[in-house]
């Protein structure tokens, strides 16, 4: 299928590595211009030369995304080389803290700069643009644990509570922003494995506790895979997804529990 993404203009936070390499790679494949962002300058040139021998115009920009600067920078430069801005995917994140009883407030302050507010800060850089072109569209990358308690073996309130800070967010944006021709959405991934992601480590300390995590909590009886991800945000940022708006997409192979 032709999803009606060449030479559409993207903006992917996050994408040196792990899910956002994926998304902007299916972005890349499906013809759009991708501006890749993150701050580690090495991983994200090898991406970048990844994406650019699938033959699209892309450019990299390494900034600390947790900040209003890095984030305006990678936004500027996203404009000055592709002059507008057709989809924004927010995927910075990262976890933090431990139970409730043994996470500090800093760690709550953490979870919510990772998560939340870099989604916020992009969305106000990114929105006019859009609204001044009638058109657009926004991803934030959740987690199934912003739909529901996380599993007793993943105790985490900060990312929970984060998570489903950035689930409503993206609802309360579709509603306001549908009028204007912008449709915002969320992806929720469960479990994903890549190089040097969380599960990997936790799969190279401790492959018992993995092995008993994937029989309890795995239905399919494997980690998800970041290109399955990718493939999914690709469908919903096109026209193929066009009354799909205020979504949240669970893609984690069954593995939450909720019934909404």
């Amino acid at each position: 299928m032709d999803l009606g993404l060449r030479g559409k203009a993207a903006l992917v936070t996050g994408s040196s590595r792990g899910l956002g390499r994926a998304i902007a790679l299916e972005l890349a494949r499906e013809g759009s211009r991708v501006c890749l962002s993150a701050r580690g300058r090495e991983a994200l040139e090898q991406t970048l030369a990844e994406v650019q021998a699938l033959g699209v115009d892309a450019i990299a920009v390494a900034a600390d995304l947790t900040t209003s600067e890095g984030l305006r920078q990678v936004v500027e430069r996203t404009l000055e080389a592709f002059g507008q801005i057709d989809i924004l995917v927010n995927n910075v994140g990262g976890a933090t803290g431990t139970s409730f009883e043994q996470t500090s407030e800093a760690d709550w302050e953490r979870a919510l700069d990772w998560n939340l507010l870099p989604a916020v800060r992009a969305c106000q850089l990114v929105v006019p643009h859009m609204k001044a072109r009638g058109s657009g569209a926004i991803v934030n990358i959740v987690s199934i644990y912003g739909r529901e308690s996380a599993s007793p073996l993943i105790n985490r309130p900060t990312y929970v509570a984060a998570k489903a800070a950035e689930i409503g967010l993206a609802k309360s944006l579709a509603l306001e922003l549908a009028p204007y021709g912008i449709r915002v959405n969320s992806v929720a991934p469960g479990s994903i494995l890549f190089p040097g992601g969380s599960w990997e480590r936790r799969q190279q300390a401790d492959p018992e506790w993995i092995e008993r995590f994937i029989q309890r909590e795995l239905p399919l009886g494997r980690f998800g895979r970041p290109e399955e991800i990718g493939r999914v945000v690709a469908f919903l940022v096109s026209e193929a997804a066009s009354l799909i708006v205020g979504a949240c997409l669970n893609v984690d192979g069954g593995q939450s529990r909720s019934l909404i």
